[in-house]
């Protein structure tokens, strides 16, 4: 319920925001206009704009024949959630990162990177696949796809004004003239980054304790979380570098690095989020290699104890072969 109404309230404020844009740029009828065409926006980002963000971030669907492994972590992982496997998607990219989309459980995806799988191990990879599943379970990937679809429309209405007549200082329908729209043009995208910002930060530290509780292995992810800040400010993710709009989605910013809890950061602090991992394996009485001190039962299925009680193949990196196991070499 709660995720419903936040999903209201996020689209009630961005629709808002676009006919304060219209507004300002083409006074009444700019304004009914921008409330038709948020009207329409808000229906395509509601069912397709799960397929637009992985289609602009370049991920491509995987068969199970494959990668097994990588299909066999997400649908444990899923049964473990309580919700439908996901489609699976891998995002060809050096950087190692990740991401879920989807307007709910049944509609879902979660997409990582070739690079996520080659330099992560086995627990690492699936801290961060427990964590995507986390976003899919709460519904934030409805949140997110709609924030990252109307944020990227608030921009382009506001220079389609500046570009075609919003700039003219004589314009009657423009209440503040060339000034107003030269105010939408950097504002307006300010205000909905702001919303993607906020929306963003809460979710993540949500999505990071549900995921641990999914996976067993609140370590797992912290450690996940320790590589791929580090690892992405040194590779660049040319399809997130190409749409910013969509980088609060990923795990870990795929841009430049934000070190502050501040208005202005798509992502908490790594540290912080690292921080109340530790705290919260503490609670669980896990130890950094995903056991707890009570016995557990052992499947008899093949594969790597990857902690949580409950045992996977391999995917990615892995500590007996010293080097990458899967289709991404």
């Amino acid at each position: 319920m709660f995720n419903a109404f936040r999903t209201f309230v996020l689209l009630a404020g961005m629709t808002a925001l676009f006919m304060v844009v219209g507004y300002f740029i083409g006074g009444q009828s700019g304004m009914l206009i921008a409330l038709a065409f948020a009207g329409v926006t808000n229906l395509f980002a509601y069912w397709n704009s799960d397929k637009m963000v992985l289609r602009m971030q370049n991920a491509v669907p995987v068969e199970r024949s494959r990668a097994p492994e990588l299909y066999d972590m997400v649908d444990v992982l899923s049964q473990r959630a309580g919700i439908p496997t996901p489609a699976v998607y891998v995002i060809e990219t050096d950087q190692p990162n990740a991401f879920a989309t989807g307007r709910d459980p049944n509609n879902a995806a979660v997409a990582v990177s070739s690079g996520l799988l080659r330099q992560l191990d086995t627990r690492e990879v699936a801290g961060v696949v427990a964590h995507e599943l986390a976003h899919i379970k709460n519904r934030d990937t409805l949140t997110m796809t709609i924030t990252a679809t109307l944020a990227g429309a608030i921009s382009a209405l506001a220079q389609f004004g500046l570009f075609f007549g919003g700039g003219n200082s004589n314009n009657r329908d423009n209440p503040l003239g060339g000034i107003g729209t030269l105010l939408m043009v950097f504002l307006a995208p300010m205000a909905a980054m702001m919303v993607q910002m906020a929306v963003s930060r809460t979710r993540e530290y949500e999505a990071d304790k549900h995921g641990a509780l999914i996976s067993g292995d609140p370590l797992a992810l912290a450690s996940a979380l320790n590589k791929i800040a580090t690892l992405a400010g040194r590779q660049v993710n040319v399809a997130a570098e190409r749409n910013p709009a969509m980088a609060h989605m990923y795990i870990i910013n795929p841009l430049n690095g934000q070190r502050m809890d501040n208005l202005f950061s798509t992502h908490p602090d790594t540290g912080n989020r690292i921080a109340a991992l530790q705290k919260l394996a503490g609670e669980m009485s896990v130890d950094d290699k995903g056991r707890r001190p009570q016995p557990r039962p052992q499947s008899a299925s093949s594969g790597r104890d990857i902690g949580g009680g409950w045992r996977v193949p391999t995917v990615g990196r892995t500590e007996d072969d010293g080097g990458a196991r899967g289709p991404w070499g």
